[in-house]
């Protein structure tokens, strides 16, 4: 009989995000930063001049998966319009902030 060995770790995957909409002025950023702290993922959100909000995620797959559709849910009083979504180099950043 074989011993199961212990599946490695996979590394975390980091995605670059644009949120179009009315998605300023509606505390998107601080949702952002609860939501992400609650997921455990890292990275960074800011409010852009053209009125988009731009945010970078990381961490593992499934992590960042429910991430980007919170993102894409927004806060009580937005309306996300589309969201782009490209990936991007790991960092190994370990926190998530508010950047102005």
């Amino acid at each position: 009989m074989s011993v199961p060995r212990e599946s490695e770790p996979t590394p975390p995957v980091r995605r670059h995000v644009v949120v179009h909409g009315r998605v300023q002025g509606v505390g998107y950023r601080y949702l952002a930063r609860k939501h992400a702290r609650r997921l455990g993922v890292a990275g960074w959100v800011r409010n852009l001049p053209d009125g988009t909000v731009a945010a970078e995620i990381e961490g593992d797959e499934a992590s960042v998966a429910t991430m980007l559709r919170r993102l894409e849910a927004g806060p009580p009083g937005s309306e996300v319009t589309r969201i782009e979504v490209a990936p991007v180099e790991a960092t190994g950043e370990h926190e998530f902030r508010i950047v102005s």
